[in-house]
This record gives structure tokens, C-alpha cells and sequence, in this order.
């Protein structure tokens, strides 16, 4: 039975025939404009790059103070985690949850799996595991939102400003850092390339 590659556009589900751009060129949909493909250059090395950078960056950026706050000649500072802490003592355990997940476990996990991923990638080491690996990577790409609660981080700042002394810790300084690489690789991970090449190894494995 001959086989027809298609690929389906995610946005309006349009079957298309499958397009092979090079560098530099990129591949919409005829019908919505949606961009399917991008082809980028040295991602998989970029991508190893910065999730090793996240990698050290996480461990600050989630347990250093964010902020110390002086009101009334009492100082407190704040990290990430201690925020979480103090959610689940207020009893508000859900809004807790949802800090730790979006803001603490999805970016690590997704950080992880870029690791082993283009790690394995890059040395040429084949893993039966890649596939699931690449799809969880895409599942947890859209629960990740460091940008919100950065958004969150500047209004508190914004109205505490007039009412109290701020000063700004290293794990602020971390976590901006940390926020920045988690953008350039989720916008920068090419993901018609990993799948090639996964899909590569799969076939000399077979």
C-alpha cells in the first residue's frame, strides 16, 4: 500500500502536502497563513545550550529572595518557594497549586526535557524514549508561565513602592534571567528538525 505524507495544519486542519523549506525560508498555509514551518539554524545546539543555562539558573531563581520588603522598621524577604509556603498556611491551597505547577514544576520539567532531548540529539544517542519526551515537551511548553507571575512580580512591586522600602535580591535577578532563556527556547527549539531527527534514529534503530 503506497503511503501519502500529509500534514495537517494546526490551525485551520487544512491536509497539505508536507513542505521541506531550507534555511532562511519559511513554509505557511495556503489557506489561514498559519506559519508551519521555520527552519533555524544550530537549534538543537542552541537548545542544549540554554537548558543546561536554565538548568543552573532554576535553583536561585526558585529558592533565593525575590524581594526584601522594609515597612515600619520590619524586613521580610520573599522567594518563590516561600511564597507557596505562605499560600498553603493561608489555607488557599488551590492558588498555591497553581503558583508551584505554572511557575515552579512545568518550567523545570520543561527545562529537563529540552536537556535530555537535544542532549541525546546532539551526541548522536539514540533513546526509545525521544518520542514521548518530545511530546510531553509540547504538552507542558503551554503550562509554563513565567511571564505571569513576572507580570505579577512588577505590580506588586508598583504598589508596594509607595509603602514600603523594596530591595531587590539575587533571586529576582535569577529569575529574569531564567525567564529570558525559557522565552529563547521555546521560541527557538525547532520542532520539525528534533522530530526529523528523532524520527531518523527510530529508523537506524529499526
Amino acid at each position: 500500500m503506497r503511503r501519502i505524507n500529509l500534514d495537517a495544519c494546526p490551525e485551520c486542519d487544512v491536509l497539505l502536502n508536507r513542505a521541506f523549506p531550507v534555511m532562511g525560508e519559511k513554509a505557511h498555509c495556503p489557506r489561514c497563513g498559519y506559519l508551519l514551518q521555520r527552519p533555524r539554524r544550530h537549534s538543537i545546539e542552541r537548545t542544549f545550550a540554554l537548558s543546561v543555562s536554565g538548568l543552573i539558573l532554576m535553583m536561585p531563581a526558585n529558592l533565593m529572595p525575590l524581594i526584601s520588603i522594609k515597612i515600619f522598621g520590619n524586613s521580610n524577604d520573599g522567594s518563590l518557594w516561600s511564597g507557596v509556603v505562605m499560600l498553603i498556611k493561608d489555607d488557599m491551597w488551590i492558588v498555591a497549586a497553581l503558583v508551584f505547577l505554572s511557575s515552579m514544576l512545568f518550567p523545570v520539567l520543561t527545562i529537563i526535557l529540552s536537556l535530555l532531548i537535544s542532549g541525546h540529539l546532539f551526541f548522536d544517542k539514540p533513546n526509545p524514549n525521544l518520542a514521548v519526551w518530545m511530546r510531553w515537551l509540547q504538552h507542558l511548553d503551554e503550562w509554563a508561565m513565567l511571564e505571569v507571575y513576572m507580570l505579577g512580580i512588577i505590580v506588586a512591586c508598583v504598589k508596594l513602592s509607595s509603602l514600603a522600602e523594596l530591595k531587590f535580591g539575587f533571586g529576582l535577578y535569577a529569575f529574569v534571567a531564567l525567564l529570558m532563556v525559557a522565552v529563547t527556547l521555546s521560541s527557538g527549539l525547532d520542532h520539525y528538525q528534533f522530530w526529523q531527527r528523532i524520527n531518523d534514529m527510530q529508523k537506524q534503530q529499526a
